[in-house]
């Protein structure tokens, strides 16, 4: 990863998902990922996604092959988010093994929507992933990999190669890579004036004194 997406990375993640979701709501962006929750890890990730697309069946549609896991781990890596779309599927992509190896590969996060599984091991790994569900049920001759690097759909949200991903413990934010500066400029704004109210607030100030002396409820709202 170049020295440039490293620090545009860090910009990012100083950046709480709510922030980021009032910055789309201000430029009309639809990003915010619903119903796939954190399942191991912790804290804020920033990352570029890497985009896969399972397709599922029943057991034994499939070879064991076409799995491919092991493609997925590879794809992972830092300042990457893996972002599966399984179609919802509760069938597990993601084990303890597979976490394992992408946490040695040292990547930002990985999110399912589907499921995974070994939920224990996963966290043992410190990898930060999400996922829709959480079942014992393997992919192994359930799911296939039909593309890599495609267009996806995520907890509702379409997600292309490259775009941004922020996830913390309050949710997950998906910012389209050709609106990044104008989002991010929108997003540090905001957090300005989060901080404008909040050491109001600190100093002594009302909730409505403070907000209204930040712009950020006008008094008249209050």
């Amino acid at each position: 990863m170049s020295e440039d997406h490293q620090d545009l990375l860090a910009r990012c993640a100083a950046i709480a998902s709510s922030t980021w979701s009032d910055a789309l709501d201000a430029l009309g962006i639809q990003g915010v990922v619903q119903g796939v929750p954190r399942r191991g890890g912790a804290g804020r990730i920033a990352g570029f996604a890497v985009t896969a697309r399972h397709v599922w069946g029943k057991l034994g549609d499939f070879d064991r092959s076409d799995f491919a896991v092991g493609r997925l781990v590879a794809a992972t890596g830092p300042g990457k988010v893996l972002m599966v779309d399984a179609g919802g599927a509760a069938i597990s992509t993601f084990g303890g093994i597979a976490s394992l190896a992408a946490s040695r590969r040292e990547a930002t996060a990985v999110v399912i929507d589907g499921a995974c599984r070994d939920v224990d091991e996963i966290q043992a790994t410190g990898l930060w992933l999400a996922s829709r569900y959480v079942t014992p049920l393997t992919g192994k001759t359930r799911l296939k990999l039909q593309e890599m690097g495609g267009p996806v759909t995520i907890g509702g949200i379409a997600v292309a190669q490259g775009d941004l991903v922020v996830g913390d413990d309050t949710g997950m934010v998906v910012v389209p890579r050709a609106r990044l500066a104008q989002v991010l400029e929108a997003a540090e704004h905001a957090l300005e004036v989060d901080e404008q109210v909040e050491q109001g607030i600190r100093g002594g100030l009302s909730f409505a004194d403070a907000a209204a002396a930040a712009n950020y409820i006008p008094a008249k709202a209050q």
